[in-house]
């Protein structure tokens, strides 16, 4: 009698996105797939005697660190959840080609004899870009209003303080990915680890102390998203607990800049919050206090 065959389980590095179409791939041969946090391979690798550095032993280390560890493997997203990453990504890229576009075009006026033909292509560029931006932004919001619990969602995240218009729907995606990445561990302690926004303090003994930063891993663009949502938040009037929080941490030293950073997780851990409770925003129910420590 055949012994049953043993299930496909592949170790993937995140890199910031380049790895997602292998993950498709994966879950669309019905294998599974984790995605370890790259500092926990790190800090392992290190612990194990492993110094080199190069891509087949990368590779090596990953495979090692999978079968030592066992990591839980990711879920897939739900396809509606994966089309509106997809189509957000394809924003983003329009986004960035349409602001190097017109850079060139501002930066091109200063040349002491612009060619007519290449003002015309330029122009003719952003126009394009824009057009198909504006289509893709109008596709974007037809298929979102198709799907009602991805419609519910994104109204019931659009009530917490410093999450609008511009960065609602990258967060909906983040925190779909973490739920499928953490499945019934999934928490908003590791949820703001996944983002980057952790404190990691430095100390050694009583001599050597740093001021603590952030991890900054995970995706940089949710982190941006959040501190442009912080930025905005705090300027909004009326009743705020944002600004409440931000207030707190900087009337007690913490500075403005660590404030903010902080504004920011406090953004994320209210969001998922909203999004595992399936509620509203409602500043009684949700803790505004500033933390003793940051």
């Amino acid at each position: 009698m055949a012994a049953p065959e043993t299930p496909v389980c592949l170790i993937v590095e995140p890199t910031g996105g380049y790895e997602l179409a292998l993950v498709a791939f994966v879950h669309s041969q019905g294998w599974q797939v984790c995605l370890p946090n790259p500092k926990q391979v790190r800090d392992w690798a290190k612990g194990d005697g492993r110094r080199a550095k190069t891509d087949g032993q990368d590779a090596q280390t990953l495979a090692a660190f999978g079968a030592a560890k066992q990591p839980t493997p990711q879920a897939a997203l739900a396809p509606e959840v994966q089309e509106l990453a997809d189509l957000l990504r394809r924003q983003e890229d329009l986004e960035q080609l349409l602001r190097s576009e017109r850079n060139r075009l501002g930066s091109y006026h200063t040349h002491p004899q612009p060619s007519a033909r290449v003002l015309a292509s330029l122009q003719q560029s952003i126009g394009a870009l824009q057009q198909a931006l504006d289509d893709l932004n109008q596709h974007i919001e037809d298929f979102v209003t198709s799907q009602p619990h991805l419609q519910a969602d994104r109204q019931r995240l659009r009530t917490v303080p410093g999450i609008g218009a511009q960065n609602v729907l990258p967060i909906l995606v983040h925190l779909y990915r973490w739920q499928a990445r953490a499945g019934q561990t999934a928490d908003a302690k590791g949820l703001v680890a996944f983002t980057g926004i952790d404190p990691q303090p430095f100390q050694s003994g009583r001599s050597v102390f740093k001021r603590s930063s952030i991890s900054r891993h995970g995706d940089p663009r949710i982190r941006q998203l959040l501190n442009m949502g912080a930025l905005g938040g705090l300027r909004r009037k009326g009743h705020n607990p944002l600004r409440n929080f931000y207030r707190g941490l900087d009337t007690r030293g913490k500075g403005k800049v660590l404030a903010l950073v902080a504004a920011s997780r406090k953004i994320l851990v209210w969001a998922w919050a909203v999004f595992s409770q399936g509620v509203n925003f409602d500043p009684a129910r949700f803790p505004q206090e500033a933390p003793a420590a940051t």
